[in-house]
């Protein structure tokens, strides 16, 4: 098992607090988390 990345777990923490609506995707290379995306989505209410 990899070590925790103090630096790519403060980032996925920022990515998910940052959105209200949308998703994070984390890619996983070799043990290792080599990029993260978010997507963040705008709802309408009727």
């Amino acid at each position: 098992m990899a070590q925790k990345d103090p630096i790519k777990i403060d980032e996925i923490e920022k990515k998910i607090s940052s959105i209200k609506y949308g998703t994070v995707l984390i890619t996983i290379h070799n043990d290792q988390i080599t990029q993260i995306d978010a997507t963040e989505k705008t709802r309408f209410l009727r």
